[in-house]
């Protein structure tokens, strides 16, 4: 009766492979995961990337159709003419992209937000030649206030929120005010995005 001799390691259920091989396969198999991971937070962050941002809460009133908010133009002590009525305008735009789904009415309104542009601030920071300003920096002062119609009850109030910006100036007149108010509606653009990001959570 002849018998098989079977080399340590082998048979039946056992893995036969050399030690180096199964620790290169575990390795390979470790890399694979943590890519995974990666992949899988790169697929969470894109949309952030892309310009999207989160959505209200779909149990909160922020996102409820049938919600109605007094929104008018803001209060203006600014030089600028539509100041209070610009921030206004970004403020509704924002609040959409948000995921706001109600309605902007003053009749039977649920919320209040009212808010106002106070005095704009320019300070020269870079000077050229003949000590002509060549770069100024705005800085924007807003008020926010945002009231529960329906119970009387303030939910935010915030007089001291600020954005700057800075802008370049030259001899053409025309040059220099179209830097101003591409300045200002930037302020006003990241300002909007800010109140609209708090009102996702008081409303």
């Amino acid at each position: 009766m002849s018998s098989v001799l079977t080399p340590t390691g082998k048979g039946p259920g056992k893995d036969y492979r050399p030690f180096r091989e199964t620790a290169r396969g575990a390795r390979f198999l470790s890399t694979a995961r943590r890519g995974a991971c990666v992949l899988s937070l790169l697929l969470l962050l894109y949309p952030s990337a892309c310009g999207y941002r989160l959505q209200g809460r779909t149990d909160s009133q922020f996102a409820d159709p049938g919600i109605r908010v007094d929104l008018r133009p803001f209060k203006n002590d600014s030089l600028i003419p539509d100041g209070g009525a610009y921030l206004a305008s970004r403020l509704r735009e924002e609040m959409h992209k948000s995921g706001f789904r109600g309605r902007f009415e003053r009749s039977m309104a649920d919320y209040l937000v009212e808010g106002g542009v106070g005095e704009i601030q320019v300070v020269v920071i870079s000077r050229g030649e003949g000590d002509f300003g060549l770069e100024y920096r705005m800085t924007v002062l807003v008020s926010i206030r945002v009231v529960e119609i329906t119970r009387g009850r303030l939910l935010w109030k915030e007089d001291g929120l600020t954005d700057t910006e800075s802008f370049y100036a030259g001899s053409d007149f025309q040059y220099t005010e179209s830097n101003r108010r591409i300045a200002f509606e930037e302020i006003c653009r990241r300002l909007a995005r800010r109140i609209g990001q708090t009102l996702m959570e008081v409303l």
